[in-house]
């Protein structure tokens, strides 16, 4: 029987081994994989949200309190991925991998038998602890193991899959709260993640492109500083942060939004916004298609103006024009997101190094824009109801777009 130590090299990558080119096997389960991964994931870091009204009203709190059930998970995941990229730069990154899943899978659990607010808060911000291995070492993983030529593309794969896990953490919890309550969706979402740990266990390849970094604090600040010297890498962790937190600042309150006056819409109905996920997971899929034909500086600004038009459309009453505007806005950010994460570690690779932990870097400043973006959400809908919303999202996105027209002008390091 396989161990899960068994998937953690202690050896030096081969030195003929320049990664699995699209066509072979191992591409397709390193595919799969990841994108069972990333629907686990990110299924279980967001399957409160299209809940916080029912959570409210059981714990009798205020639409900001009840994001804090988002912001929770998400602040437990940006600090742990200071830990968790050092980590699998030493240790290995399919470890990693495997231990999160299965963790998280449990904790999910945990969190829809929590009897009270605040132990649901540990339990989610203990959630996101658990859920980091993934979004850490994800990306350094498709540098390593991947053929460069296919890199854009499993990237946006990955992505792919994580837009589905999002989808699905939201919709589906939402639907089954209308018959079992939040509870039961938390749970039976905790369960998916578990049986997506299991097939991710057995059908992910061994690292064979992975090599362990030194040991010690020394050289853990020095690549910290090698990284943060690098304007690229600093600028696409500003534009995680700015994008994230647009797009979960305006799902957050989406749900409050579509629940009262004109709409009032039920829980379960309100969820099924969440459809648009599906257009995501396309969007991040063939932006990395393009990403890998014209160069991720290109693509990327055109990536953030669709998430604009998709924001400004959503102030139109129709519901299907609201509708439509969060599918354009949704696409938008997968595609930002994809291209960006695999910008990170592609620049990482081909210049300062440290693929896992610039990825982790990466990571925590989406997470940190997650968790303070998707709180204020609450401060501006009481300001100024949806407009207010916009007006937090927008200015955080046109500070995205400044900063990737501005990239374009730097020099490429073998990472277009």
């Amino acid at each position: 029987m396989r161990t899960i130590s068994s998937h953690t090299p202690a050896e030096p990558p081969e030195p003929s081994f320049e990664g699995y080119l699209e066509s072979s096997s191992q591409y397709r389960r390193i595919s799969v994989s990841l994108f069972l991964a990333g629907l686990a994931t990110f299924a279980l870091l967001y399957d409160t949200q299209p809940m916080l009204v029912l959570i409210g009203e059981e714990f009798t709190l205020s639409p900001d309190q009840a994001a804090l059930s988002v912001s929770a998970a998400t602040i437990g995941l940006a600090v742990a991925l200071l830990f968790a990229g050092p980590i699998s730069e030493r240790h290995g990154r399919t470890g990693v991998i495997f231990i999160s899943l299965f963790v998280s899978a449990a904790m999910g659990i945990v969190v829809g038998l929590a009897p009270s607010w605040p132990l649901h808060l540990l339990a989610r911000f203990t959630l996101g602890i658990t859920v980091s291995g993934l979004p850490a070492v994800a990306m350094a993983y498709l540098a390593e193991e991947v053929h460069r030529s296919a890199q854009a593309r499993a990237a946006g794969l990955y992505v792919a899959g994580t837009a589905l896990g999002g989808m699905s953490g939201r919709l589906v919890t939402g639907v089954i709260a209308e018959f079992f309550g939040w509870r039961g969706g938390v749970i039976g979402m905790g369960l998916l993640a578990l049986a997506c740990a299991l097939a991710v266990w057995k059908l992910l390849p061994r690292s064979r492109g992975f090599t362990p970094s030194e040991p010690g604090l020394r050289h853990l600040w020095e690549q910290t500083a090698a990284i943060m010297r690098d304007p690229v890498l600093v600028g696409l962790f500003v534009v995680a942060a700015t994008s994230m937190g647009s797009f979960v600042g305006v799902f957050n309150i989406m749900g409050y939004r579509l629940e009262a006056p004109p709409y009032e819409l039920s829980v379960g109905v309100a969820g099924l916004v969440f459809l648009v996920y599906a257009l995501g997971s396309y969007a991040s899929a063939y932006a990395g298609r393009l990403a890998a034909k014209w160069g991720q500086r290109r693509v990327e600004p055109w990536a953030v103006a669709v998430m604009l038009a998709g924001l400004l459309l959503t102030l139109l009453t129709p519901l299907w024009l609201v509708i439509l505007g969060l599918a354009v806005f949704t696409c938008g950010f997968f595609a930002v997101h994809g291209v960006a994460a695999g910008w990170v570690a592609a620049r990482a690779k081909a210049g300062v190094g440290g693929t896992g932990q610039a990825s982790s870097g990466y990571m925590v400043f989406y997470y940190a824009g997650s968790s303070v973006f998707g709180a204020l959400a609450g401060t501006f809908w009481a300001w100024q109801g949806w407009l207010g919303v916009v007006i937090m999202a927008g200015v955080a996105l046109l500070v995205a777009l400044a900063i990737v027209w501005k990239l374009r002008s730097i020099p490429p390091l073998g990472a277009r």
